[in-house]
């Protein structure tokens, strides 16, 4: 029934793979996008609402909407379409759950994203630079966990 998703394969993938990059790039930098309105907002003193507030505001809103939401989406959907294609994974291993793993944490990060930028849009966030040079590292840890489950298959 799913036989032709073999044939499509190396398509699949490849869009996979690019949908991948997207996703990755935008999870990099909206963490630093916020620490640097964190502190853009706090070395100026300047408050919410103003001109510098609105124009990080905006490059957010457009890096989790116009990028990040697609390749997340694009991800999900080529990833299950590997995920469906027959003989592609062998689910009595450990890495495909490892993998799944991964990608839901990588899933939830984005959407913890998504609730602080609805902070900073409502003028009410409370988290500093700090915190967010640190989330900034949980995409890494899932990215190695993610990378090496697909690579080594362990």
């Amino acid at each position: 029934m799913l036989s032709f998703l073999a044939t499509w394969y190396l398509w699949i993938k490849a869009f996979h793979v690019m949908s991948v990059i997207a996703w990755m790039a935008g999870i990099f930098y909206l963490p630093r996008l916020f620490v640097y309105h964190v502190e853009g907002l706090k070395k100026v003193g300047v408050v919410p609402g103003s001109e510098l507030d609105l124009l990080f505001q905006h490059q957010e809103r457009l890096l989790l909407r116009a990028i990040m939401n697609p390749a997340m989406i694009s991800t999900w959907v080529f990833g299950l379409l590997l995920v469906l294609t027959p003989g592609i994974v062998d689910w009595s291993s450990i890495w495909p759950w490892a993998k799944a793993a991964g990608v839901l944490g990588m899933t939830a990060f984005h959407h913890w994203l998504g609730l602080r930028r609805k902070d900073f849009a409502a003028g009410r966030n409370t988290r500093s630079g700090r915190t967010y040079r640190m989330m900034n590292e949980l995409p890494t840890l899932l990215m190695i966990v993610i990378v090496l489950s697909v690579i080594v298959k362990f």
